[in-house]
Order: structure tokens, then sequence, then C-alpha cells
């Protein structure tokens, strides 16, 4: 290699630096609602499907656990409720680090999935819904009331498949918020206090978002989360048969390496959705 060659290989290299350094900044302008820097909860529910749609919300938990550990986050599991055959049923999962929520907050809406069931003997292709929320954690400074009236807490005795994130004794919490009608539960931990007190935590965190998109008069980010877990509603396709391709159809960001994004490389489509977000209200 000359020197000419040498030279046109560290620009290259420098080129590279810049456009990553550029695209940090404009990601951080993107990043300046005061909830942004709040830690977040997850919640990954299938749509209508069975098997087939509860074991693609586990490969979505597969995939954002990926990314948390790749950010340098921690996590941890709030209520997990597994399939019969395979799969969930239901997850949260709060998820402490830097943005997270601001980060996150892209990923909310129906993910659809395209590819060959390995639940299906005929080996067909099937199409699976997933709907992802994403809710700034409230933090213990938060304070926010909740009359005892308003709540119906029942007990209930964790079941599934075992493990990790099962127990067996009457310690977990459901608590309905019976005014706006939001339900949430946990299951995780040993004690019913500790289990309340998790409930408590992200009841806290609906309520105060769903606050503030009142506020905002039925801010679109909302509508998109209530959007049937069905065609047509879906943020991001995946798909692996007959072809391989994640799209994502806000911002017609794709990859055809579905893989990569299996294993949580989703910044991509982070970043291109909160850019547009920016642009898009800077244009109005």
């Amino acid at each position: 290699m000359d020197a000419g060659e040498v030279k046109v290989s560290e620009l290259a290299k420098e080129f590279k630096v810049y456009q990553s350094i550029i695209a940090d900044v404009e990601l951080q302008l993107t990043l300046g609602e005061e909830e942004d820097t709040q830690d977040a909860i997850i919640t990954i529910h299938p749509g209508a499907g069975g098997t087939e749609s509860q074991d693609w919300a586990e490969m979505l938990y597969r995939m954002y656990s990926r990314w948390i550990e790749q950010k340098g986050f921690t996590s941890t599991v709030l209520d997990y409720q597994p399939g019969e055959e395979a799969g969930i049923k239901d997850i949260t999962i709060e998820v402490k680090g830097e943005y997270a929520y601001g980060l996150l907050k892209a990923e909310a809406g129906v993910h659809r999935l395209v590819r060959i069931s390995p639940f299906d003997s005929n080996s067909r292709r099937h199409t699976s819904f997933v709907s992802v929320f994403i809710y700034p954690a409230a933090g213990e400074e938060v304070a926010i009331e909740i009359d005892s009236g308003d709540l119906r807490i029942d007990t209930y005795r964790a079941s599934g498949a075992g493990g990790q994130h099962v127990n067996k004794t009457d310690s977990a919490i459901r608590i309905t918020h019976i005014p706006s009608g939001i339900v949430v539960q946990c299951q995780n931990e040993r004690s019913q206090h500790k289990n309340k007190a998790q409930a408590m935590k992200v009841l806290k965190s609906r309520i105060i978002k769903l606050e503030k998109e009142k506020e905002k008069e039925a801010n679109k980010e909302l509508e998109d989360t209530k959007m049937d877990i069905a065609w047509g509603s879906q943020i991001r396709s995946y798909v692996f048969h007959p072809y391989n391709m994640v799209k994502d159809h806000r911002t017609s960001e794709e990859t055809g390496n579905v893989q990569a994004v299996m294993d949580g490389k989703i910044d991509n489509f982070i970043r291109a959705y909160l850019v547009s977000q920016i642009k898009t209200h800077t244009e109005k």
C-alpha cells in the first residue's frame, strides 16, 4: 500500500469517527423531554395466535435483553407469565440506565413476525403480532397520590413452567386501578410485600404517563400503542421467510441482517425513529 492509499484509508476512518460523533449529537438533541432521562418499564404482550405469538413475545424479550446488556444497562423482571407450551403470555421489565426511557420509547407499538412456524407440522408460513408498551419508571421522588379506595388488590399463587421467575406461594399481587381500568401485577419477588411495592411502582408509572398523554390531548404515541395487535397496525416487520428483512414502517429504516437485530442490534431503528420525530416537530 503506497502513501496515497494509506492517507485515503486514514481519512475514511476519520470520516467514520466524525459521522458517529454527529449521529450521537443528533440523537442527544432528540432526548429533550424531562422523562427521557428516566429509567424505563417495558411490557411485552402477545396478540392473538396462541403459542406462535407467545413464542414471538419471548423472542422479543431476548432481543431487548441483548440490547440492554450491550448498552451497559441493567434490568429486573417484575412480572413473568409463561405460555402453556412455549413462549410467554406477558412480561414486565424495569430497565435502568442513562436515557433508558428516551431510547426505548421508540420501541412502543406492534411488532410483526413472518416465518415458517416451528409449531406447524406442515411447515406453513405464519404471521404473529406482539405489542410492546414503554413507560418512564416512576422514581421514589415522584409525588403522586393514589386513593386506596380506587384500588382492588388481589393475591394469587404464581404458576407456570417453573424456573427463576416463578414462586410457589400466594405472594403474587394484582392491582386494579378502578378509575382508569389499569391492571398491573407482579409475581417475581418472594414476598407479598415486595411484589406489592413493585406493582405499585408500575401502576404509578402508567398513571403518570396516562395523565401526561391527557394533557397533550391524546398524544399520537399513545394512540400508536393502543392500536389493535393485528394487520395494518405494526410499527416494524421482521421477515424470516421467504426472504430476510427487518423494516420499520415509520421511517423505512431496514436491514437484511435479521440475526443481528434479534441479537439486540436495534440502535439504527431507534436512532432513525427519534431523529424523524425531532425533524417532524421542527417542520411544524
